[in-house]
């Protein structure tokens, strides 16, 4: 694959650090949520934005696909990506889920599945975490 686009990130102090883009268009203070030992408050958490990163690059597709379908999108169309972190089973250390719902106010049933569906597919988010993350995605 030849990257059409390629971006840059750094973090120090890990889990209760800084983050941010190279180019200084994004930088965030991390905080370890209190659900994973942490103190919590202000700030945000790996979690956090890998959820806002999916819930766009589906949103994305799911626009891609009913452009090529010629399908227009309601107003109130938005994809939501929520991401739950964990121990995995076997122990071997942590694992993710992720849950995207996908609301499309007033089409059909069968034209906004499929919609949901080609988006799915077509998401690089999706295809990256493809067998290592268990994603469910429905239509609210």
């Amino acid at each position: 694959m030849q990257p059409l686009y390629t971006t840059t990130a750094s973090a120090s102090g890990g889990r209760e650090g800084k983050a941010g883009t190279d180019d200084g268009n994004l930088s965030v203070t991390l905080v370890m949520p209190k659900e994973l030992g942490g103190a919590g408050g202000d700030g945000t958490n790996p979690e956090q934005l890998f959820a806002t990163g999916y819930a766009a690059c589906f949103h994305s597709a799911v626009k891609m696909v009913a452009g090529m379908a010629k399908v227009k999108l309601p107003d109130g169309a938005k994809t939501t990506a929520e991401i739950g972190i964990g121990k995995r089973e076997d122990g071997s250390g942590f694992g993710l889920t992720a849950a995207l719902t996908v609301t499309l106010p007033g089409l059909e049933d069968d034209v906004a599945d499929d919609l949901i569906a080609k988006a799915h597919a077509a998401c690089p988010y999706s295809a990256a975490i493809k067998g290592n993350v268990d994603v469910t995605v429905t239509r609210a």
